[in-house]
């Protein structure tokens, strides 16, 4: 027996010496997970608890340096420190409550293109930097000071555990407040800025296409399209990223190698390819800066930086170190990006491709025709099978004929529209229109493909909630297919595959409990004010409408894996008290004041009622463990889980 643990531990050291090289590897998706962790926290750690986990981590990781597989553990530490001192620091104050009836004056930083209105972005002296939209704003340019009427609402937070907190976006994105308003002057004193160049473009294209493939306003796009290219499984095109970094890099390096091979003083001193991918790259960097700079878009062009520079240094160009490196970078500027669905899609993509790609012994035809295709469609392959659960736990939807839509539509993209969009973009400038409409023309023939795909039975599939232990499951599992280095000398096949033996067992472990999730039969908003019930299998509202819970309906509808943007059902109600009958237990809910008064000691009383929300805030010490306070989701079981409302966004800091 002892010879046999003597024996294991040997194997198993042997196992982490192999694992050795790929440890920097591990690196960013250990601090991934610890940032990750702190962003789902369900309460606020001090910063002196996170400056201690920080420094804690930090010193030990340094010491036990020749211990990597400890050390590279601590970095989950690191992580979850770092981000939560980068969100103290970073202290973005939000307005207390909502407010309506008030003026509102400021000098407009930037605008966000929609196809029915405008988004402004302000900075005002009593309010800080707010986003607000306009429906009759005239001519509105960046740098301008506008004076108006108007209202402003509180970021709100998630409609459902660890849904999308738009408080934390706002936070993290400068945003004190949102709302709308009416423009009564406008003093014009325009700005030099990449915005303003972004705006001027826009001006003179008046071109969707440009918007979105150009200057990355990604509203601008009408949402009846945006419906159909997700369906498709080819949303991702009208988020600028890899695919139009590399398409545009590699056009501007053919162009400037092309000017540069016929120039021989050059030639003769030095390979045209270096001076042309200096070139291709300052290019690329002005793209950067007119599309917005998005998360998608910097790690891109973080990544085509680094290939571009391993190609002057004449060094080793793909890999996925590099991507390692490039993913690391983004993290330490902003912990937050490792939340977004940009971030996550963008690397998952990308990691699976350059994995697969990195096989020598992966089968490619001979024929140049069939390899094409053979490579588009194992790339597209892999790409939607890496992206599906992040797609899944971000969109609660799933594309089932994204490979097709990828195969049959991205070739389109890349061969006729993108191009035509990019020189007639610059062509535009000077009032020549024809490729820009032609264009256009060519993307009508084009959504009407990617509509015969969308309407395909069971194009789109909803996935309902995802546990964040499925979720880290799956992901774990991905990571230890790509990471984990297998050893040649193991006899057995799943020892010699352990990457694949432990990624499927954590996948299946994941995937298993992702089914096995159940879906929440009653939901509440934050402010109490909208509810949902389900009944019969099908949601149901106190509401058919509610601006202060305007995304709170589709959210709802997606964790119940029913269609957004459908009719909205009304629950049933008895004198302004909602009772909802389950199997093992019933729900109140009090609209109004009066039947609150006239309702709650009977409602308490009642054995069968298990839980009452209410429109206005209660306390009774009778029955305190009935009373839901704040945004809740209830399950079958009779679990309640509350939406987080107490992390550093959600209030002003002190």
């Amino acid at each position: 027996m002892n010879l046999f643990l003597v024996n294991s531990f040997k194997k198993l050291q042997y196992w982490f010496n192999a694992q050795s090289p790929n440890f920097i590897l591990w690196l960013p998706i250990i601090l991934s997970f610890g940032m990750g962790l702190y962003f789902i926290f369900p309460t606020e750690p001090g910063i002196w608890a996170l400056s201690g986990i920080f420094t804690v981590c930090t010193v030990t990781s340094v010491f036990l340096h020749k211990h990597k597989f400890i050390a590279l553990l601590l970095c989950m530490g690191i992580g979850f420190g770092y981000a939560g001192i980068y969100t103290h620091i970073k202290h973005v104050p939000q307005i207390p409550h909502s407010i309506h009836n008030i003026e509102i004056y400021g000098q407009v930083t930037n605008l966000e293109y929609t196809p029915d209105k405008p988004q402004i972005y302000m900075t005002t002296e009593q309010f800080g930097n707010i986003r607000v939209s306009c429906r009759t704003c005239g001519d509105i340019y960046i740098g301008d000071k506008i004076y108006g009427t108007g209202g402003l609402f509180k970021p709100g937070t998630p409609y459902v555990p660890n849904g999308f907190d738009f408080a934390r976006w706002a936070y993290f994105n400068n945003i004190t407040a949102t709302g709308y308003i009416d423009i009564h002057k406008i003093i014009h004193t325009p700005e030099s800025t990449a915005y303003s160049i972004r705006e001027h473009i826009h001006n003179h294209t008046n071109s969707f296409l440009t918007d979105t493939l150009v200057l990355g306003y990604k509203k601008s796009l009408p949402k009846s399209d945006r419906q159909i290219w997700s369906a498709a499984g080819v949303s991702h095109i009208w988020s600028i990223s890899g695919y139009h970094i590399s398409l545009i890099g590699g056009w501007m390096f053919i162009l400037f190698y092309l000017i540069f091979r016929s120039i021989p003083y050059i030639t003769r001193h030095i390979p045209a390819r270096k001076p042309a991918l200096v070139c291709a790259w300052i290019f690329l960097m002005g793209y950067v800066l007119v599309s917005g700079a998005s998360v998608a878009t910097l790690r891109a062009f973080i990544m085509t930086t680094l290939i571009m520079l391993a190609l002057i240094l004449e060094r080793g160009i793909i890999s996925l170190r590099t991507i390692s490196l490039a993913m690391l970078a983004i993290i330490i500027s902003n912990p937050y990006y490792v939340t977004t669905a940009g971030f996550q899609l963008s690397f998952a993509a990308i990691f699976g491709i350059i994995w697969l790609w990195s096989d020598p012994d992966i089968y490619t035809p001979q024929n140049k025709i069939l390899k094409y295709l053979y490579t588009a469609l194992l790339t597209a392959l892999v790409a939607t099978i890496f992206t599906t659960p992040f797609i899944a736990m971000h969109f609660n939807s799933i594309p089932i004929y994204g490979i097709l839509g990828n195969f049959v539509l991205l070739p389109i993209f890349s061969i006729a529209i993108m191009p035509l969009v990019i020189i007639g973009t610059v062509l535009a400038m000077f009032d020549i229109n024809e490729l820009l409409q032609m264009a256009h023309h060519i993307y009508n023939h084009t959504i009407s493909i990617a509509t015969h795909i969308a309407s395909i039975p069971g194009a789109e599939i909803s996935t309902g909630p995802i546990s964040i232990f499925s979720f880290t499951c799956i992901t774990l599992g991905l990571c230890c297919i790509i990471f984990i280095r297998n050893v040649d000398t193991y006899k057995t096949f799943l020892a010699r595959h352990v990457n694949v033996t432990f990624g499927t067992a954590l996948i299946s472990m994941g995937i298993i409990t992702w089914i096995c999730t159940t879906r929440p039969i009653f939901y509440i908003s934050p402010d109490h004010k909208l509810i949902g019930a389900v009944i019969d299998g099908k949601l149901k509202f106190n509401k058919s409408r509610d601006s202060d819970n305007y995304f709170a309906f589709d959210t709802w509808k997606k964790f119940n894996r029913e269609r957004p943007g459908t009719e909205n059902q009304r629950i049933p109600k008895e004198s302004g008290v909602y009772t909802i009958s389950y199997k093992h237990f019933k729900i109140a809910y009090i609209q109004n004041f009066v039947p609150l008064a006239n309702n709650i000691g009977a409602l308490c009383a009642d054995p069968e009622i298990k839980y009452i929300a209410s429109y206005f805030r209660i306390e009774s010490a009778t029955c305190k463990n009935k009373i839901i306070h704040g945004g809740a989701t209830v399950y079958n079981s009779g679990r309640v889980e509350f939406t987080p409302t107490n992390r550093h966004w959600h209030n002003p800091p002190e």
